[in-house]
């Protein structure tokens, strides 16, 4: 059991198909509220995230945590939208 939200801090994550996402980097805090609002993942895998590019991953979107985090949903592909060019 976690004894402080420190210890989220490079914990592995995983989606609910058992792929993994990428490493807890830091913690998104609702300050006025005091909780955990998500996790940040930097360096994600480019099978899941485009251009690996880093992800806030809400904390509601998380079934368990143990050793590793494992998420009840994640979406298929992120990707990043591009600016549409102007004519």
């Amino acid at each position: 059991m976690l004894e402080e939200a420190s210890e989220l801090i490079g914990l592995q994550v995983y989606t609910s198909n058992g792929i993994f996402l990428g490493n807890v980097n830091n913690l998104v805090i609702d300050l006025e509220n005091k909780r955990v609002d998500g996790l940040f993942v930097s360096e994600t895998n480019p099978l899941l995230v485009e251009e690996s590019k880093a992800v806030n991953v809400p904390f509601r979107w998380i079934m368990s945590v143990g050793d590793i985090i494992l998420l009840k949903y994640f979406p298929k592909r992120v990707t990043t939208k591009k600016a549409a060019a102007k004519i």
